[in-house]
């Protein structure tokens, strides 16, 4: 839009410039000679014209050829393009995204799970036991028939458990089974060869200290009340990790309810 503005201004200076010239184009022409004089007399005047032409090289600007100086400005662009170590750092944001730690909360533990049970054959030794000292009792029973089986070389088959017999207000009754391949020999004092429960169940777990198992047979009987199941009055106990071994509160117990 200011172009054509200044083209304007550009003629209009023109114009009065040309017609002057042209005066002195006819004046000259009338005074031929004396201008030769003149013309004589300013040579110099063209010599400082010629100086001029000196100011051509201004093609010494050429020398700033050594602008080339910018080529290794730009060798050091390309040494600045490895530095996109900043990739890595992506990389570390997606880790944490990776965090696929969901995964064992989506698991949840079965609770009242119907199951049947298959009939095993077991070792088992008899006992009584106090509510004060039930998991010190159980674990002894445990021992007594680990003992019995090392002794022997047999490698049990399965998980021990225990199966309730008949529980009071001062303690219960109890059987601690162990599944054997074979039958051992010379059993001890209440130990005998039998088959552990069968038939349809339902299936609980508990994981933590035995101290716990108070909470987790309320709940059990919560259940059955809500869903109005009869149970029979046994109670089947499986140690999922070895109760021997493992501490105390990183037990692992499937409570397996028979139902009537």
């Amino acid at each position: 839009m200011e172009r054509p503005c200044l083209f304007g201004l550009m003629r209009v200076g023109l114009m009065p410039a040309l017609v002057l010239t042209l005066g002195i184009a006819g004046a000259s022409a009338q005074t031929a000679p004396d201008a030769s004089k003149d013309a004589k007399d300013k040579p110099p005047v063209a010599a400082p014209a010629q100086a001029q032409t000196p100011a051509a090289p201004a093609t010494s600007a050429t020398p700033a050829a050594p602008a080339p100086a910018t080529p290794p400005a730009a060798s050091e662009a390309p040494a600045a393009t490895p530095v996109p170590t900043t990739p890595p750092a992506p990389s570390a944001t997606q880790t944490p995204a990776a965090p696929s730690a969901p995964a064992p909360v989506q698991t949840a533990d079965p609770f009242g799970e119907e199951s049947t049970l298959e009939p095993k054959t077991v070792v088992i030794l008899k006992g009584k036991a106090n509510w004060d000292n039930a998991f010190d009792s159980l674990m002894d029973a445990f021992k007594s028939l680990t003992a019995l089986l090392d002794k022997q070389g047999i490698a049990p088959n399965g998980n021990p458990m225990i199966v309730y017999t008949s529980t009071d207000d001062a303690g219960f009754t109890f059987q601690a089974q162990i599944p054997v391949p074979q039958e051992p020999k010379n059993l001890g004092k209440s130990m005998s060869i039998g088959k552990s429960p069968d038939g349809k169940a339902l299936k609980f777990v508990h994981r933590g200290s035995y101290d716990n198992m108070d909470n987790t047979y309320e709940a059990i009987t919560n259940f059955l009340d809500d869903k109005k199941l009869e149970a029979k009055d046994t109670f089947i106990e499986e140690y999922m990790t070895d109760p021997l071994k493992t501490a105390e509160d990183k037990l692992v117990i499937n409570v397996y309810v028979p139902m009537k």
